[in-house]
């Protein structure tokens, strides 16, 4: 009796110590995820706007009246040069678009080719292309400055929905990096063109390239 009662208190024991371990995992969780504020926005702006150096990863999906693909998308900027590599069902293995503002070139299985802008390459190349002379502002959550566009703001002041270039842009959710939030889904459509970036991944102020 007395070794089964002590067996018994060291499950009771037990027992207790796990609920109280996951009940303290469960009331710590939510803290360490901030909430947007009214007045982050504008505080953080002037930041954005001077951000020209990241390092993001996540997935990119397309969908038209035809067809509907989704793939890897790993994408580093510094200054005007930058790297984009789309991975997954698409095309031939690993896509490669890399540009600095006065030559693009696609690298893939087939080989290496080259356009006058980023946009005509993936359309020739991969059948399909993002706007990336204005893309490089929308993702993190600026207009173009090149073009006239119209912006609504949600209940915290953040940017909601923006227009430009024919472009309807959706922000449908945020993360926050190194102390700033920037934009983590965005969903973008163009006539029967819709296209959905899932960033997971930020770095700013990070980027490997030679």
């Amino acid at each position: 009796m007395t070794s089964g009662t002590a067996i018994g208190r060291t499950l009771q024991f037990l027992t207790l110590a796990l609920i109280t371990l996951l009940a303290g995992c469960a009331t710590q969780a939510p803290s360490q995820k901030q909430d947007r504020l009214p007045g982050d926005w504008r505080t953080q702006q002037s930041q954005l706007e001077a951000l020209d150096t990241w390092t993001a990863a996540g997935k990119v999906g397309i969908r038209t009246p035809e067809d509907s693909q989704s793939a890897n998308l790993d994408w580093t900027q510094r200054n005007d040069q930058y790297r984009i590599s789309v991975s997954g069902p698409w095309g031939t293995g690993r896509n490669t678009l890399e540009g600095n503002g006065r030559q693009v070139k696609l690298t893939n299985g087939d080989g290496t080719f080259q356009a006058p802008t980023p946009e005509e390459l993936m359309a020739q190349q991969m059948g399909w292309s993002l706007p990336l002379s204005s893309l490089v502002y929308w993702v993190r959550g600026l207009p173009d400055p090149r073009g006239p566009h119209r912006l609504s703001e949600d209940d915290v002041g953040f940017p909601d929905t923006m227009d430009q270039a024919g472009w309807h842009i959706d922000y449908r959710d945020w993360s926050q990096a190194d102390g700033l939030w920037l934009p983590r889904r965005i969903i973008m459509t163009y006539d029967d063109i819709r296209t959905t970036l899932v960033i997971n991944r930020w770095q700013p102020g990070q980027a490997d390239l030679p």
